[in-house]
């Protein structure tokens, strides 16, 4: 099998994910995933399509990621690692990955800051007098 490689976003995250053959180790950015999440429910999260699928020692994941926070960087991992799944065997995992919901993208960014007030939506405080 070669290697096939998909992308995941979410925020301001962006995750290349690299899936090929082998025992079932998850590389980010050189490190390992218990080096790289140290939370559990990180490290759950980005698992979280394999174990669905219950290939979590049939890949070896090599994923460069970019930008975010560490959680909108685990889901845009789960959503790569989804896309990679799908891109691998459609008809075996698509529909486990679909109905589990790890297909979408959660396309929910922070809104921008806007001209003459604090925030996006915050205004700066009213006088009367």
């Amino acid at each position: 099998m070669e290697v096939i490689n998909a992308l995941g976003r979410r925020k301001s995250a962006v995750a290349r994910v690299y899936v090929a053959a082998g025992k079932g180790t998850i590389t980010i950015n050189g490190r390992d995933i218990e080096e790289y999440f140290t939370l559990d429910s990180l490290k759950f999260i980005v698992r979280q399509p394999l174990e669905a699928t219950g290939t979590l020692a049939s890949f070896d994941i090599n994923i460069n990621l970019v930008g975010g926070g560490i959680k909108g960087q685990a889901e845009a991992v789960r959503l790569g690692i989804s896309r990679a799944l799908c891109e691998i065997d459609r008809e075996a995992y698509r529909s486990t990955l679909k109905s589990a919901g790890f297909l979408t993208r959660d396309s929910r960014v922070v809104e921008r800051k806007k001209p003459g007030q604090p925030g996006a939506r915050r205004r700066f405080q009213f006088s009367k007098r």
